[in-house]
């Protein structure tokens, strides 16, 4: 049957959860005539699981995001119901903003966001196929026998490619949320040549609010003053719910243990590899066998439902052995399931066919983000989304990739760890994966990326504006803190009632700043000059700039010696066994990635230092043959 051209435009995105809706408004931002297509409009920025935006290392990207002038960051300001930041009794490097989201309003501002974006287009069509020519991507093909001509396509499928749903024995064709699965495209990828696997994930149970009893649980209540999440906002509204927190316990662990033969995951129904750091809680009991409890949060759904998310309670067992086993938790006795646990299996790629840009290797101007490039989690999404959005405009246009460095961006170890090293299970950003994470807080997201993101034409006027000012305000702080003096007399009966040590001369506002028991707005008591007036945002970066001085300075000068060999250039399409005295899996392995550096290459499994070392001799060998 001949199918009929509807349109024609710069980048097509398929899929429209976290990383298409990213990708999209990246390029239509960016002047690109740009279509975003999706199976089902209530799908646009989805949460399927669980109801919150950031996170440990999550909430890092999500103001990388915001920073390079991405919507996540913007929409959860919008839609929080309760923000808390994590981990304030560590050092500010591991500092993560989350914030509880209203489900159904976040998907709704995404949409309306997307609805009202020039340059972009958002239609409800299944795309089967891709049109390659020539080892090029030059368009889509859709179900209704319709096409759809693009000079670059981006790929953002989710978990809807080949989407099969486990619940007990019980297994039936589905996307996320009972949405239909994508399985046709799953079936032409394969005909172009890409190597599909299967992932698995799952999601908890969600049960009705007025069926719990929370004097049995622990409230978890936000934050007394709410930080936003993007450089863009100053101040929000007020937290409006609690969360609640409850324990598994034996009884909990013997229901499961008793059913481990009718779980999907123990029974081999299941072929797709699970994520390690989210667990079903059947693998959390099998797995840490001597852990006589395990904690669970009880999360609003928002503001306008009666659902609560069961958090870290995914299941693949039957709907029975769920309510058997949830009823046994402190709180939840009486509880009323209206959606049960189910694991959910997807087709996904090796990241290792990617380049570092997101461009798949043996397809020409064709991009994949999300979780369909092995990841897990909305801000991972929405993270590669961005890049591939950005990266698609940036080809078309014949301008240099933004590939963002480890150094530079908790993005950049993202996509690094996903091209470089790749995953065997669904993939998920930690601050330990991040070797520099002390210049990579999220407070200074703005000051590492807005520059990048203004330099492609996403980051707007407004934005750089704002962030020009923030950082002149906070260096003139700065050195007027270092050139502001206080001596005995005028900081003593001040720094004793703080609980810290007096002084024996005088010494610089900022060298007080530097204890521990002190912070900015402290030291106001004793500073007699008119202080600017500084944002949220400003003081946060004050005081870590000053603080951390000498530990951040230690990291710039790893960081400096990392850069040697980012900067030490690889040749591509470059055939590694022609190299003398490179072992036969480190040349394999450099032939398939193909990496665009001596950094990168470092980083491939199955590549020794002694590897590189020859490399390096190489390298130094050519370069005198050229001189």
């Amino acid at each position: 049957m001949e199918h009929i051209l509807m349109g024609e435009y710069d980048v097509i995105v398929v899929g429209a959860g976290h990383a298409g809706c990213e990708a999209a408004l990246a390029s239509a931002r960016m002047g690109k005539k740009t279509l975003l297509c999706t199976m089902n409009l209530e799908s646009v920025a989805m949460m399927p699981c669980n109801p919150s935006i950031g996170g440990t290392g999550k909430g890092h990207l999500v103001r990388e995001i915001d920073a390079l002038g991405g919507e996540m960051g913007k929409n959860i300001d919008k839609t929080f119901i309760q923000s808390k930041m994590l981990n304030t009794a560590k050092g500010p490097a591991v500092h993560s903003l989350r914030a509880q989201a209203d489900k159904h309003k976040y998907h709704v501002e995404m949409k309306k966001t997307i609805e009202h974006t020039e340059n972009l287009d958002l239609r409800q069509v299944e795309v089967t196929d891709l049109i390659v020519e020539d080892g090029k991507v030059c368009g889509v093909e859709t179900v209704t026998h319709t096409w759809f001509k693009a000079d670059a396509v981006i790929l953002a499928t989710g978990t809807f490619l080949r989407g099969k749903i486990f619940i007990g024995d019980s297994a039936f064709e589905s996307g996320p949320n009972g949405l239909a699965p994508s399985n046709l495209l799953a079936e032409n990828l394969r005909k172009h040549g890409m190597k599909l696997r299967r992932f698995k994930t799952g999601t908890p149970a969600r049960c009705l609010a007025q069926s719990l009893d929370y004097s049995k649980m622990q409230e978890q209540k936000g934050d007394d003053v709410v930080v936003p999440f993007s450089f863009m906002n100053d101040k929000l509204g007020e937290n409006q719910v609690s969360c609640w927190l409850t324990y598994t316990n034996a009884e909990t662990h013997r229901v499961i243990r008793e059913n481990f033969h009718r779980s999907a995951l123990f029974g081999g129904q299941i072929e797709g590899i699970g994520p390690r750091y989210c667990p079903s809680i059947e693998d959390k009991v099998n797995r840490f066998a001597d852990k006589e409890r395990h904690q669970t949060f009880i999360e609003p759904e928002g503001l306008d439902t009666d659902e609560m998310y069961i958090q870290g309670m995914s299941s693949s067992l039957p709907e029975d052995v769920q309510l058997a086993f949830y009823k046994t938790i402190p709180g939840l006795e009486n509880l009323r399931i209206t959606r049960p646990a189910y694991a959910i299996e997807y087709d996904c790629i090796d990241p290792q066919d990617l380049q570092l840009n997101l461009e798949y290797r043996t397809i020409e101007n064709l991009f994949c983000a999300g979780q369909f490039n092995g990841s897990s989690g909305y801000e991972e999404a929405a993270a590669q989304g961005l890049m591939a959005g950005i990266n698609a405009v940036l080809k078309i246009t014949g301008r240099e990739p933004l590939v963002l460095g480890r150094d530079e961006a908790y993005i950049g170890v993202l996509i690094d760890d996903l091209v470089t090293k790749g995953t065997n299970e669904p993939y998920r950003i930690m601050t330990s994966r991040a070797e520099y994470r002390l210049v990579l807080r999220q407070d200074n997201a703005d000051q590492r990326l807005t520059d990048k993101g203004y330099e492609v034409g996403l980051a707007t006027q407004e934005r750089y504006d704002r962030y020009l000012a923030k950082k002149d305000a906070v260096a003139r702080e700065v050195e007027r803190l270092e050139n502001k003096f206080v001596g005995p007399k005028e900081a003593d009966e001040f720094l004793i009632a703080h609980g810290t040590t007096g002084l024996n001369s005088k010494v610089s506002m900022a060298e007080l700043l530097r204890r521990p028991q002190l912070n900015y707005t402290d030291l106001a008591e004793i500073d007699d000059e008119t202080r600017p007036e500084l944002s949220s945002h400003e003081i946060t970066q004050l005081e870590v700039q000053i603080k951390y001085e000498g530990y951040i300075q230690k990291q710039m000068n790893q960081i400096e010696r990392y850069k040697k060999l980012e900067n030490r250039k690889l040749m591509q399409d470059f055939d590694y066994n022609q190299i003398e005295g490179l072992r036969l899996e480190a040349a394999q392995k450099l032939n398939q990635i193909q990496p665009a550096s001596v950094g990168q290459a470092s980083r491939i499994s199955g590549v020794s230092p002694a590897d590189i070392n020859v490399l390096l001799v190489y390298l130094e060998k050519q370069r005198r043959k050229a001189e």
